[in-house]
């Protein structure tokens, strides 16, 4: 199977490398089209025609590839997708892609290696339209001009919060958005073996970082020492289940009653609940201040050979309808202002979702250095073993 795999990849790369040799990245011709390539993450694009009902509204979803080429009929779209950016990184060393769709902090190596090149601001009007600016609020790096750089070489895509999911029938509503307050269910005996806790080092350190009023980059020796402390105690006296995915269902199942959840699986449980002919409202979700948001975003590499075409890419998924659908489709939250305001109101107004100014200034990414990588990494094996 490995070597299956690699003569894949030989023969993916071979192809491209045709492709270019024959003018395949440029148009040739009156009817010649320019190929374009994309590379994101699966299932993370609305890629099919049907009526979906998202929170009691329907909307026509379509396949949004389908309609960049009905547009733009210059241009043949290969679209690939990644599972991890870190698969995304290794491909781009041997393989030429025209837009990636990476988290921030690849975005960020990627621009400090010089692997992309700066988008043309000119060429994106409806991004200069419709962008969220509170976006460009948050500290998306370590160094503050390395953010600020990254919208010159980035656009968001979609995004997402880390907060907690909790059954309101089982807990009560957290007050407002401290974080002592949101995430005290997750600490509380009361709720023994009916809490999830996701299998992931920088979520479940994060949150108890969170909690006990910390930032969740740091490395304040006192401050993890006290947040091992907790995560142990919660494991001695509340015994989490830990995992991901496999959590979605114990939610709907009610065999947990609350835990730490991406704001995306929220939107999939409470779909998951309709399904089964359940009241979706059953499981909410709160965001914290404090906790942690990411985004992943388009970006051009700088080995792509159709920049023109990468640039129109860009522009299209951030034409309304566009965004709209993918928005519905993928669950995740949009950049995009007037997609937003075509959402159902229990998305489009929940501060969960689409934080407002105050709590979007006080959320933070997860930094990758070398110190804090150790660093976390020696925490939580010290965690798993105890």
């Amino acid at each position: 199977m490995r070597k299956m795999k690699v003569l894949a990849a030989l023969v993916a790369v071979t192809l491209i490398v045709s492709l270019a040799a024959c003018g395949g990245g440029e148009e040739q011709g009156g009817n010649s089209k320019s190929k374009l390539y994309i590379y994101n993450w699966g299932e993370y694009m609305s890629r099919e025609s049907d009526t979906w009902d998202f929170y009691g509204i329907e909307y026509e979803l379509s396949d949004v590839i389908s309609d960049f080429e009905d547009t733009y009929p210059q241009y043949d779209v290969e679209y690939r997708m990644f599972e991890d950016n870190e698969m995304m990184y290794a491909q781009m060393q041997t393989v030429s892609y025209d837009v990636i769709i990476p988290s921030e902090y690849m975005i960020a190596r990627l621009i400090r290696e010089d692997k992309l090149q700066q988008l043309d601001i000119a060429k994106l009007p409806n991004v200069t339209e419709h962008m969220d600016p509170l976006l460009k609020e948050v500290n998306w790096t370590p160094d503050a001009e390395e953010t600020a750089a990254l919208f010159d070489y980035a656009v968001p895509y979609l995004y997402c919060t880390t907060g907690m999911i909790y059954n309101q029938e089982e807990i009560d509503m957290p007050s407002g958005t401290d974080p002592a307050d949101v995430w005290a269910p997750l600490f509380d005996s009361a709720n023994k073996n009916r809490i999830g806790m996701y299998n992931s080092m920088r979520e479940s350190i994060g949150v108890g970082l969170n909690y006990l009023g910390y930032s969740m980059n740091t490395l304040d020796e006192a401050e993890l020492a006290e947040t091992l402390d907790l995560l142990i105690k919660q494991r001695q006296e509340v015994a989490p289940l830990l995992g991901i995915d496999e959590l979605k269902d114990k939610y709907v199942s009610g065999e947990l009653v609350a835990g730490v959840a991406w704001s995306g699986d929220h939107v999939v449980i409470q779909q998951r609940l309709q399904e089964a002919g359940l009241d979706p409202d059953m499981i909410q979700y709160i965001l914290p201040q404090g906790s942690n948001i990411s985004v992943d975003m388009m970006a051009i590499p700088a080995s792509a050979e159709n920049v023109q075409g990468a640039h129109d890419f860009i522009n299209f998924m951030y034409e309304t309808e566009v965004a709209v659908k993918n928005a519905v489709y993928v669950g995740y939250s949009s950049p995009h202002l007037a997609a937003i305001a075509e959402l159902p109101q229990v998305v489009s107004e929940n501060e969960s979702y689409y934080p407002g100014a105050e709590l979007i200034a006080s959320l933070e990414t997860y930094y990758s250095t070398p110190d804090i990588d150790q660093t976390y990494d020696d925490l939580w094996v010290q965690y798993l073993v105890h």
